[in-house]
């Protein structure tokens, strides 16, 4: 048995580039950014990024497109290709990319990324939204021999 999954969440490291194929198939490119920390044997911390390049096709794609921007945190569920081709210096070139079967849009900031412009901050006070319904957890510590499981 074989398996070729990917998931990655992560940070948009630039806009999301959409395309048509002559089929009418939309097809949308963008980058994703994965920090990694940890602290090495002197007690250190050390950070690295990795960067994945992704490609969604369909319907998800015009959706990335429309609504994903620079900086937006996304989950992203594909599979790994590497595609190859002779660049025009001769040599031979690699990519590899994930493949999305699905993106999973991450929560909104709130600072200037909406995506629409909202009213303004003093009518927005008047025309406050009524409260969303909440759960109410208890105080209380759940001890883990109670649960019945």
């Amino acid at each position: 048995m074989y398996l070729n999954k990917a998931i990655v969440i992560g940070n948009l490291t630039r806009d999301p580039e959409l395309k048509s194929l002559p089929s009418g198939i939309q097809v949308c490119s963008f980058s994703l950014a994965t920090n990694r920390v940890w602290k090495d044997k002197n007690g250190a911390k050390q950070e690295s990024a990795d960067y994945h390049n992704i490609v969604v096709f369909g319907r998800q794609a015009e959706t990335a497109g429309q609504y994903l921007r620079k900086g937006a945190s996304a989950l992203v569920e594909g599979r790994m290709q590497t595609r190859s081709w002779d660049a025009a210096d001769g040599t031979k070139r690699y990519r590899t990319e994930i493949v999305a079967d699905r993106v999973q849009f991450g929560p909104r900031t709130s600072g200037g990324a909406n995506m629409t412009s909202g009213p303004s901050k003093s009518s927005a006070d008047k025309n406050e939204a009524p409260p969303i319904d909440t759960i109410d957890y208890p105080e209380e510590t759940i001890n883990p021999e109670d649960i019945p499981f």
